[in-house]
């Protein structure tokens, strides 16, 4: 597969070792993309050969494994990034803009993330359910581990270092159960607070189709970001007289779906509405903080929160491997995480 892509693109060296790559190019910056539990050993040896990485998502397996290749990352004066993509589309970018400028009045007060994921006819379900020593199957998390990250990271962004409670529940789909896995769960809610009072709450589904949003709720207006529709939804809190509330509030709201509706007509013609923007910012912006020394496009907090988020997540639906499960698939606890400066540190600029 390497040799025919490489003869797609006029890329005259392909390799299938790791070590032999590294010792015969010297990459400047290397991809990682394959599956989770070797990211870990393939990143650090290609921070300890000089190579910059690109480590597709989740980052790591656990956020003990992230942090060490922080730590490594920093103590050799290299740049690592996680492949959140999705925090780079038009309308995150548009939505972190307004955020920083003060629309939502100050810190966010709630904040809301869904993602959706169809598994479609199966086929991608019946692959790792068949059997289980499946890598899918391995992960901590099973089928979550895979995807969760792109929606945990957009919360983490807006979220303290320190979370007082995460409070997890999850079961199974009627989809999934008729496939004969009982312990593989597909339907995921998360409730978070952190140390300053902003609330969370993560909503994972593969029932619910085509919703993939970021909701920030503040004290004088909110935001919605949807990633389906490349859309953002501008609300300004605000109340009106009498009959006055039933009437403007539409309006307004439906000037905010043509408002949107025209600037990705605009964005299409101007080749900047695709469905890889995303990836294409985060690797662009990744490389000019290479090339300038400049901070990463994913700031190194956001990654591990994220990662340890989704080590309490995961601690909590699946204690133990083949534990049955209550209340017709159901488990559900509560934890206080301490901040992560109490055991890590970063420079600022990270």
């Amino acid at each position: 597969m390497a040799k025919q892509l490489g003869g797609r693109f006029g890329i005259s060296e392909c390799f299938s070792d790791l070590e032999k790559m590294l010792q015969a190019i010297g990459p400047d910056v290397v991809h990682i993309t394959t599956p989770p539990q070797s990211h870990f050993s393939i990143a650090n040896q290609c921070l300890e050969s000089g190579s910059h990485v690109y480590l597709e998502k989740p980052f790591t397996v656990t956020a003990a494994e992230a942090e060490t290749l922080i730590q490594l990352t920093l103590s050799l004066d290299l740049k690592i990034t996680a492949g959140n993509n999705y925090q780079f589309t038009l309308e995150m970018l548009e939505m972190r803009r307004l955020v920083e400028q003060g629309f939502l009045g100050g810190k966010p007060i709630h904040l809301e993330s869904y993602w959706s994921y169809d598994l479609g006819d199966l086929k991608y379900a019946s692959a790792f359910l068949g059997t289980r020593t499946h890598w899918v199957r391995q992960l901590p998390g099973q089928l979550f581990h895979n995807i969760i990250s792109h929606g945990i990271a957009k919360l983490a962004e807006f979220l303290d270092d320190e979370l007082t409670n995460i409070f997890v529940t999850a079961h199974q789909s009627q989809q999934l159960e008729r496939l004969g896995a009982p312990e593989v769960l597909d339907e995921l809610r998360v409730m978070i607070r952190d140390k300053v009072g902003t609330t969370a709450f993560f909503c994972f589904s593969t029932g619910i189709k085509g919703l993939n949003q970021l909701r920030i709720y503040g004290l004088d207006g909110s935001l919605m970001a949807d990633i389906i529709t490349g859309s953002l939804i501008r609300n300004v809190n605000r109340s009106y007289k009498s009959y006055l509330t039933y009437f403007v509030p539409p309006l307004q709201a439906a000037r905010e779906h043509l408002r949107n509706a025209r600037l990705n007509v605009v964005d299409c013609f101007r080749g900047r509405l695709y469905q890889d923007f995303g990836m294409k910012e985060l690797i662009e912006r990744f490389y000019n903080c290479v090339r300038t020394g400049g901070p990463p496009p994913i700031p190194y907090r956001e990654i591990i929160l994220t990662a340890r988020i989704m080590d309490e997540i995961f601690a909590q639906i699946y204690p133990s491997r083949g534990q049955k499960t209550d209340g017709g698939g159901q488990r559900a606890s509560a934890v206080h995480l301490s901040p992560i400066t109490n055991h890590f540190s970063l420079s600022q600029s990270e």
